[in-house]
């Protein structure tokens, strides 16, 4: 595993999943090093020349108009820390910490934040040693920037707040002591630099949106399975239907299918026996390819975001000026989040219908109802459908905008917020949903098949599909009678979740 050079500009999502799950170590580039170290002259000669500065020598937020001496700024950024420190909630997964905390490592060395290089170094020693804060996942507005998550953060690095440190939660002070990192004692204006941005709607946001993009390609392969099992029109994946309405993501969909289903003798042509197919089998490149388009546009604005200065003030000491902004407004982030949102709920919605043609004796030519012999005695996959369709139902729930909400704070200082770190949580839920949604069609699917199969033992899957069907039934045996399917879900989607099946089927067919 190699180390990542952070220098502000370069970060990308498949680098954020290196350090945030797969705890790859980080280190600041040179170049970012003397960035950091300019602009930090910069903030000391504001603070010997008695300026008027935003949260350097003011206090915060209505509080701006409160000129603080020399003597207090120390402790101005301490009481920032501790007064912010105000979250409530479950607390944020470690990975999404972890995410944040390089997210933040990552805005600061840009070098426009007036921060010391050894503070920075700080934040970066302890990701990569592995102390992590516990940071409660509530109490966000997204604007000001995520100051409470962040804020909880910057405790560990004063030695206060709660961590998790090989595997156990400590003190935030113990933590740093086994680690042997010093704890920093916080100078002018580091305290601001340090929770003004978005980093931790961004970090929730980007984790969802990593496996967001790998549960677009899921879908494709759940549905592949699916629609052999229906014996589903292949016609409609045809290039010349896709190539005069195109969209790349519904290009590359029904291509995706037809790489999946070549070879099959399970599927049927256009009038023999059927014209046409349902919606939810008939109109998967368009409504997968609509899902993979977004996504492309999120992730865009997502690593622009990585790669951006989100605090106030902001310090440009080649232009000699120091300027108070709204860079920390999570807005960008915040539609998108509940874009993504939107979007993955349709790949829900959608497999959930084809799970419904699974099961249902009226809808899946000719298979046993609930796909499943003996019915009556045994209920099959009766009750997947029941789970499938509670978890579509929570996501229209969660997928109402968090972003078209604002209350006003800080006196109607703050009188517009963005909510984005709302929008990022209940993103990345919808997204764990959806993961169990698509377990819940392989699981349905791979049992049709077998159905199918009992009957026509000389036809053949298709190349993807066998492929896809013999790597399901590793993991899960054939329903023969009734069992408790929590486990079966479970297995399925831990492969989904660490990538195992979009990874087979890329390696062998190029999906």
């Amino acid at each position: 595993m190699t180390t990542l050079i952070i220098d502000g500009e370069n970060l990308t999502l498949e680098d954020i999943v290196e350090v945030a799950i797969r705890k790859g170590s980080v280190e600041l580039a040179l170049e970012s090093k003397e960035k950091v170290e300019t602009s930090r002259k910069y903030v000391e000669k504001i603070i010997q020349n008695n300026d008027v500065v935003y949260g350097v020598t003011t206090g915060f937020g209505k509080f701006c108009n409160v000129n603080i001496s020399s003597q207090d700024t120390r402790d101005l950024q301490v009481n920032l820390i501790r007064s912010h420190s105000a979250g409530v909630g479950e607390y944020l997964p470690e990975d999404a910490v972890r995410a944040m905390m390089l997210l933040r490592a990552n805005a600061l060395a840009k070098g426009y934040s007036g921060i010391r290089y050894s503070t920075l170094q700080t934040l970066i020693d302890m990701l990569n040693k592995g102390v992590i804060p516990r940071v409660p996942s509530q109490g966000s507005l997204g604007a000001s920037g995520d100051l409470v998550p962040l804020a909880h953060m910057v405790l560990v690095m004063m030695g206060e707040g709660e961590a998790t440190y090989k595997g156990k939660v400590m003190s935030g002070k113990e933590a740093m002591q086994l680690a042997g990192i010093m704890p920093v004692t916080l100078e002018a204006k580091e305290g601001l630099a340090l929770i003004n941005g978005t980093q931790a709607m961004t970090a929730v946001g980007s984790l969802a949106l990593s496996e967001a993009i790998n549960l677009s390609k899921v879908a494709d392969i759940s549905a592949a399975l699916t629609f052999e099992a229906l014996n589903g029109v292949i016609d409609a994946f045809d290039e010349n239907v896709n190539l005069v309405r195109p969209h790349k993501g519904q290009i590359e969909c029904a291509r995706n299918m037809r790489k999946l289903l070549e070879g099959s003798q399970f599927v049927t042509r256009q009038g023999n026996p059927k014209v046409q197919d349902a919606y939810a089998l008939r109109c998967i490149p368009q409504v997968h390819g609509a899902v993979r388009d977004a996504l492309e546009h999120i992730k865009e604005i997502v690593e622009i975001e990585m790669n951006s200065a989100t605090d106030n003030p902001l310090i440009f000491p080649e232009s000699d000026t120091v300027i108070s902004g709204g860079n920390f407004h999570g807005e960008p982030i915040a539609i998108n989040m509940d874009y993504m949102g939107i979007a993955v709920s349709e790949l829900a919605n959608i497999s959930e219908r084809r799970i419904e043609r699974l099961v249902n004796p009226s809808l899946n030519e000719g298979l046993p109802a609930f796909l499943i012999d003996n019915g009556g005695l045994n209920s099959g996959l009766m009750i997947a459908q029941y789970t499938a369709a509670a978890l579509v139902s929570e996501n229209k729930t969660l997928a109402t905008p968090a972003s078209v909400d604002s209350i006003p704070s800080s006196a109607n200082q703050e009188d517009h917020v963005s909510m984005g770190t709302i929008a990022a949580r209940k993103a990345r839920k919808i997204v764990e949903n959806t993961r169990n949604v698509l377990a819940i069609e392989l699981l349905c699917a791979a049992q049709a098949v077998d159905l199918r199969l009992k009957s026509k033992k000389n036809q053949r899957l298709g190349k993807g599909t066998k492929l896809m069907y013999d790597f399901t039934r590793e993991k899960v045996m054939q329903l023969q009678k009734d069992r408790v399917l929590s486990n079966d879900i479970k297995n399925l989607a831990d492969i989904i979740k660490r990538w195992e099946l979009v990874e087979k089927v890329e390696e062998e067919i190029g999906v």
